[in-house]
């Protein structure tokens, strides 16, 4: 009966926690989302008021045309489509060489790179800023899609995949005369679909997200991407949150789309790395 008791305790203990998490989680979108429908004398109301007395739907139409959206939805495309092709080719076939390769300094050479995830990103940004300048590429695609084109992350989360695949495998495969690209591509790859599935998700939400290196590294209004349209909302008169938010919801609903629908495949892909949050 004690025990009987224990358990429920236990159980409603978490399935409280759980609640209030997600309630703290969802908290700020629910803002975001009253705030995007209120007339301008509602948003700074105090004490706050969280259901508009009329929806403004017109928010959405005002930060529709505030700013030039179809060439920053199509630099967002481009960027984030370009990113993530670069980022899958780097690390796949560096995650295969870590994996399955022999060759002198491995070991070493992995350990480097898995501490260099120690290293802060904004530490980064001058070095690349000016990096970049010297090659002439400010203001391009190549800027906002160079620094970005291969993650160390990435590597190690898709070497552990590859190190489970059995060796023998690999030697099977050799033995038919089988290269390594062509084992890589016909073997490995199908295998970890989940993984890298995964991988190309994390990095189509952050690409797609990413607001101070597009901010920094583009000069010209026609190379801006969605997130640094939001500094168009802040001016020296003050913000216009309604609007503000209502570009927001734009610019996030995407990502929270491509999340929902396919949150299982980086649930698999980061179980199958033995990795644990």
């Amino acid at each position: 009966m004690k025990t009987t008791l224990t358990q429920r305790f236990a159980k409603f203990a978490t399935y409280t926690i759980l609640v209030l998490g997600a309630a703290f989680i969802l908290l700020p979108f629910l803002w975001m989302i009253s705030t995007s429908l209120k007339p301008d004398n509602e948003v700074l109301l105090m004490p706050p008021k969280w259901i508009p007395s009329a929806l403004q739907w017109k928010n959405y139409v005002d930060a529709f045309k505030a700013v030039p959206f179809f060439t920053y939805l199509k630099n967002s495309i481009v960027v984030t489509v370009a990113i993530t092709s670069c980022e899958l080719i780097t690390t796949i076939l560096a995650a295969f060489a870590f994996a399955q390769l022999e060759f002198k300094g491995k070991n070493l050479l992995f350990m480097l790179l898995v501490a260099t995830m120690m290293v802060p990103g904004e530490i980064l940004t001058i070095p690349n800023f000016v990096t970049l300048a010297r090659l002439g590429w400010i203001d391009s695609y190549k800027a906002m899609v160079a620094p970005w084109a291969t993650s160390v992350f990435s590597i190690f989360l898709l070497r552990q995949q590859f190190a489970s695949i059995p060796q023998s495998y690999y030697k099977a495969a050799r033995m038919d005369g089988c290269s390594d690209l062509r084992y890589l591509f016909t073997v490995m790859v199908p295998m970890s679909r989940p993984t890298i599935v995964s991988v190309a998700l994390l990095k189509i939400i952050n690409s797609w997200n990413s607001y101070l290196w597009p901010l920094i590294s583009t000069n010209s209004r026609e190379m801006r991407t969605l997130p640094v349209g939001l500094a168009y909302f802040s001016t020296e008169a003050g913000t216009d949150y309604n609007t503000l938010m209502a570009f927001s919801l734009m610019i996030i609903t995407p990502t929270i789309l491509v999340y929902l629908f396919t949150q299982k495949y980086i649930i698999q892909g980061v179980s199958k790395t033995g990795l644990k949050g």
